[in-house]
Parts: structure tokens; sequence; C-alpha cells
């Protein structure tokens, strides 16, 4: 098949979450399945300064109609690997910024204007460029007027752009949401906005066009499928995920093996695997060296590698912060996001510095070495569409302790409750289930034959993309 992606992020060029290594290990396994692949980004400084990016060819000059003003851009392309080709959208004023979304204290103000353009160069270079797509794929709001701009070009040059289209929800809590102004920037039709269309509460919806105009819609996780039709987890877009409910698959992300591998991850200090653990132990050690604390610590170390926000359950961790005082435990945090969240995790360092451990900045090798030389994996999510770190810690034979919401729910087993099964712990998303099952941690890690065996079945595991992979083809194939 011709498949075309659409995202804001691809790794390893942008990354600021699981969307990046979503779709990069996504569109490298297709590409290695013999399917033609190409992907569009936006032309970031990041990416441009990349070395895979350095022999950029300018395939064409785009001139993008904004509601009667004209911008300019170029595209600008290049192939990493075989079958796989990256498309760069490039307008200097838009992208060339060190973020791709904000100053980490606000998003830039022109954000509706950047991608919009952005999905109509890619229109543009899907009609001039001549790609012939079986499917275009599109992620997340700021890929979800892809479909129906789409279908309105091809109404317009009477030409197929596409057979089909697909859009995949990574997160819905995150909309494109703008004021109603925004509208006149994508020059779709005025009926367009209205209720049944872009419109939401006198403003534009950029995901709720996505989920409308899409042929099929995905989320990344089978039970964040059924969850995001609720009020409680759909973010005000409940009732539009409902009209398509038919529509909707979720299928789980997976784990890329060439970067999330503990017997080839070249960022370890050592390699190992589930029939030698040796390695494991010199990763712990790597680990309490890094962050100060004594060589001879004997209890758990928990780890956390999140961005620091309400989502993630961060305040469920704060709330339970005398465990690690109580206890001959560690605690290691590596994220960044909310101000206040950062320092009350810095105000607790300063309290106890030989226990826990921040590392407020985004930092790829400390996260792999956390994932390696952690005992525990806490992730407490309030929601999670799937969430990769749970998969990561149990390749990695570090147990994850999650929320039992979304992906976590469909990828981690209670070793307490199922004894012969289980590969992590699971609790409720609060303050108090948490504690409970941070309890149940120490009790599993102080059980060393437990411990041992509930770790072999969590590396046993198989997460890999090409599993995953696997569905979207099944997917592709079925919307043809």
């Amino acid at each position: 098949m011709k498949i075309v992606h659409v995202a804001s992020e691809l790794f390893p060029y942008v990354k600021t979450g699981g969307l990046a290594d979503a779709v990069g290990a996504l569109c490298g396994a297709l590409a290695d399945n013999g399917h033609e692949v190409a992907v569009f980004l936006p032309g970031y400084r990041a990416v441009l300064e990349h070395k895979d990016a350095a022999g950029a060819e300018r395939r064409l000059r785009l001139k993008v109609d904004m509601a009667n003003d004209f911008l300019s851009g170029d595209v600008r392309v290049f192939s990493p690997r075989k079958n796989l080709r990256v498309f760069l959208i490039c307008r200097e004023e838009f992208f060339d910024r060190r973020a791709p979304y904000g100053t980490g204290d606000r998003d830039y103000e022109d954000n509706a204007d950047r991608f919009i353009f952005f999905c109509k160069a890619v229109v543009e270079m899907l009609r001039l460029g001549d790609l012939q797509a079986d499917v275009v794929h599109c992620h997340d709001w700021q890929a979800a007027l892809l479909p129906i701009l789409l279908r309105e070009t091809e109404r317009r040059h009477s030409v197929t752009l596409a057979l089909k289209t697909i859009f995949t929800i990574h997160n819905i809590a995150y909309q494109g949401v703008f004021p109603a102004k925004a509208f006149a920037r994508t020059n779709l039709p005025d009926e367009l906005f209205h209720m049944d269309g872009l419109e939401y509460y006198s403003q534009i919806n950029l995901m709720k066009g996505g989920i409308l105009f899409a042929d099929r819609v995905t989320t990344v996780s089978p039970r964040y499928a059924q969850e995001i039709q609720t009020p409680e987890f759909g973010c005000g877009l409940d009732g539009v995920v409902q009209t398509r409910a038919d529509d909707i698959v979720g299928l789980l992300n997976g784990v890329d093996n060439s970067v999330w591998n503990p017997a080839l991850d070249a960022l370890l200090p050592a390699r190992y695997s589930a029939s030698n653990l040796a390695g494991k132990a010199g990763c712990r050690a790597e680990l309490l060296k890094r962050c100060g604390f004594a060589p001879d610590c004997k209890g758990p170390v928990f780890g956390v590698v999140a961005r620091l926000a309400e989502q993630k359950g961060i305040d469920f961790i704060l709330a339970n912060r005398d465990f690690f005082f109580e206890h001959d435990c560690r605690l290691v945090v590596l994220g960044s996001g909310n101000r206040r969240m950062e320092e009350d995790l810095r105000e607790i360092v300063r309290m106890a510095p030989q226990r826990v451990y921040l590392s407020a900045q985004l930092d790829e090798a400390m996260s792999h070495l956390i994932e390696a030389g952690g005992d525990f994996f806490i992730m407490p999510s309030v929601f999670e569409p799937c969430g990769l770190n749970q998969m990561y810690s149990q390749v990695y034979g570090t147990l994850p302790i999650v929320s039992r919401v979304g992906g976590l729910a469909d990828t981690v087993i209670d070793a307490d409750e199922s004894p012969l099964l289980g590969t992590g712990l699971m609790c409720d998303p609060s303050t108090a289930s948490l504690r409970d099952a941070l309890q149940r941690a120490l009790t599993l890690y102080a059980d060393k034959p437990r411990y041992a065996a509930v770790q072999q079945r969590a590396m046993a595991r198989d997460f890999s993309w090409q599993v995953a992979a696997a569905g979207y083809e099944s997917l592709y194939q079925d919307s043809l």
C-alpha cells in the first residue's frame, strides 16, 4: 500500500511525548513490511538540524491560501530508510522555533495559523506531488483538518488524493480549540461552522473535525476507545465520538525494539536480557550514582518518567511523599511541565536529597537509565490513552505500578490479583490506592523469588511494533 502519515512529531527528529515514538515506530514497521510510506512533518528547527535532514532535497515551493492571504512555504524531503520518505513543510515564520507548541509557560498565540497552514500545505503537496495515496493517516489535533480539507480539495479540483482517511486520537484532552475567527483561515464552506461541523461552543475545534470527517477513527488502546465515549473521559467530545462509534477501533501502540531493548540499548552502561540480568544490576548501580544516592541501597528504586501534569497523577505521588521518607526506598523523577508540581518536587528533594532525585528536563538517555536501573516504575495516571512507559518497563524488567485506566489496564496484569499471570501492580487513580500499591510493592520486592517470577513474566511480553503494525495493516485493508 501507499500510506501517508501526517503528524506534528516524529522520533528521532522532534519529540515531546509518546506521539513521536508511536508515529516513528509505526512508520518504520510499515516500511519494513514493504509498504511505501511517506510522513509529513512541520519543518521545525530541530528537524532541519538533524543529520538525516542535512541533505534534504527541496521538492516544491507552495503558496497556501489562508483566507485570501497567500503564504509561501517550501517542501523538503529526505529518506532515512528504505520505503520511507519524510516530507518537511517549511516556513520559518511558523516553524523555526525552539519548541513545537509553546514557550513552556503558554502556547504560541499563532498555533491555529501554524497548523492550519501545515494541513493545507500537506494537501497541496498531495495534489501537486501526485503521491497517489491509498491511505492518509492523520494524528491528533495538529493534523485533524486533513480529512475535510482533502475531500474539499478533491471536490474543487475533480481529483482523487487518497482512497481513505484515518484519524488517530492519541489524547482527546488536547483538541486544538481556537477563537471562531480562525475558521476563515481554513477557506472551508461556511456551512461547516455549525454544531455538526467544526463549531464548538462558538469556537473552532480541530480535533472534532478529524473525528467527524475521517473515514475511520482509531485510538491507541481498546479501553480508551470505550472511555472517550463517556463524559468522564471524553473531555466534552464524548457525544461527537459516540456518533462515530461504529467506525472507531482501539489499537494498542507498541515498543520499538530497535530503540527500547535492554539487550541492545546503547544508552545503557550495561546490557542485559531475561536470561542474564547481571547488566541490570550495573544499570541500577549507575542510576544510584547518577542521583547521588548511597551505592549500598538495599530497598527498591521507584522511577517516574512523565510530563509534570495533572493527567499523569503527579499529585498522587506528591501526596505520598511521606512513604519515601519512612521506608528504605528511593524515588527518581524525570520530567518537566507544571511549575507548581516542579517546585513541590524540588521541595521534597531539599527535604531528603539522599532519597529523592529530580531531573526537570527532557533527557532521553536518563529515561532509558531509569527504565533499566529502577525496580518499579510509577505511572498513576488519571487517564492514559495508551502509555508507553509501562510497556518499556516490562521489557526492561522494571515492574510497573499503574492506574486501572486506558492502555495501562490493557497492558499490565496485577500480580496480587493474578499470581500466575501478573506483570506489575495496579491501583485506582487516587492517593490512597497508590499508597496501597506502593506498600504492596515493598512486600513483593522483599519476596525475591516471587519478584523474580513477576519480572520474568513481564520481560516475556511481546509489545513489538510488528504485532501492533499488523493491526493497522488490517484496518487499512478493511477500510480500502
